[in-house]
């Protein structure tokens, strides 16, 4: 699409942004690229046991560099949004609200910001397991590892590699298995980011109402930036309903991966604890906490810690037979408020 989103500016900037890495071109990825598929085919069994989510076949694995990650991300932005590219720009020129000249900028604007928020995250992430999209079903099912990152990890905390990467395997594992062995997951999550990217619209008073936001915020003790960040705070009412429902959809998959991760840790890797503790303190990391309020990804590391303590609290509370009642349908999800007050998850569903 010629009037679409420059992608290949948004691959450029992130690139810049992500830089490259002293062990990224050295024989320890190689290394860890012939032991990835081992690692995860074993941790996929132990998830399975562990979860009886029992996924259909194997994923594949692959050991990637920061551009790639970036590349492979973008690639999946662009297919997501591809539908609905047209309609917004159809939107816009309907409302009158940007000229041909201003929409170029602004899908510019678009690409810069986009690049550069996965620049900055294709320095921390350790792993992703790539959702399929129904267009492409035979380029997804895949397990990537950062081999980079994970490697600067290790070094830097003097991490067991082979325990530290089964460790990554496990968590990864444990997303594949809630997305394919879940039947309903995968389409209730898309359906969800295409509902975000499709209510994109102009709003009639929205400056007009932020501004109004911003004023009351400041009068009282009101967080201006809350915590789906700069797009919560441009979004509309409809938009806002739906970051919720993401946020917690992905505080509940996360939690449970991380519950998942540490159990089976737990008993197979002795140096699980230190691992785990390590992580923790990564993600708290105050030199980075503003940018990460700022553009919301907050949320995302708080989706651990959510995620985790609502499992846990059902656990205690009814059992891990009750954790299972998530996986029963779209209506068995918690509400982000219910992610607050599991005892309220529970009264409604169990």
């Amino acid at each position: 699409m010629t009037d679409g989103i420059p992608w290949s500016l948004a691959v450029r900037v992130a690139d810049r942004v992500a830089g490259s890495h002293p062990l990224e071109s050295t024989y320890h990825i190689e290394s860890f690229r012939r032991q990835a598929p081992a690692l995860l085919e074993r941790a996929g069994e132990l998830v399975g046991e562990e979860t009886g989510l029992v996924p259909a076949g194997s994923a594949g694995v692959e050991v990637v560099g920061r551009t790639d990650w970036v590349r492979r991300n973008v690639e999946f932005f662009s297919r997501l949004m591809e539908p609905a590219e047209e309609k917004i720009a159809g939107r816009l020129n309907q409302a009158g609200v940007v000229g041909a000249k201003a929409a170029g900028v602004a899908r510019r604007i678009v690409a810069v910001e986009t690049g550069a928020l996965l620049g900055v995250m294709s320095r921390r992430v350790l792993g992703q397991y790539e959702l399929v999209l129904p267009a492409d079903e035979s380029d997804g099912d895949i397990v990537f590892l950062v081999g980079p990152n994970v490697l600067a990890m290790e070094r830097a905390n003097q991490f067991s590699p082979d325990e530290f990467r089964f460790w990554l395997a496990l968590h990864e594992s444990a997303h594949r298995a809630q997305f394919t062995a879940v039947p309903w997951m995968q389409g209730y999550f898309l359906s969800l980011v295409q509902g975000l990217i499709e209510s994109a619209e102009p709003e009639r008073g929205r400056f007009k109402r932020i501004i109004e936001e911003i004023k009351t915020a400041g009068e009282g003790e009101t967080d201006i930036i809350g915590e789906a960040g700069l797009l919560g705070l441009f979004a509309s009412n409809s938009q806002r309903e739906l970051i919720d429902k993401v946020q917690a959809l992905m505080s509940v998959l996360e939690g449970h991966g991380h519950v998942i991760m540490d159990r089976i840790g737990a008993r197979h890797l002795v140096t699980q604890e230190r691992m785990s503790s390590i992580l923790k303190r990564r993600r708290m990391d105050a030199r980075t906490a503003a940018f990460f309020r700022i553009t919301g990804l907050e949320m995302k590391l708080r989706q651990y810690e959510l995620g985790e303590k609502f499992v846990l609290a059902v656990e205690r509370e009814a059992g891990w037979e009750a954790v299972d009642l998530v996986w029963q349908g779209e209506h068995s999800l918690p509400t982000l408020d219910e992610i607050h007050d599991p005892s309220a998850w529970l009264a409604r569903v169990a």
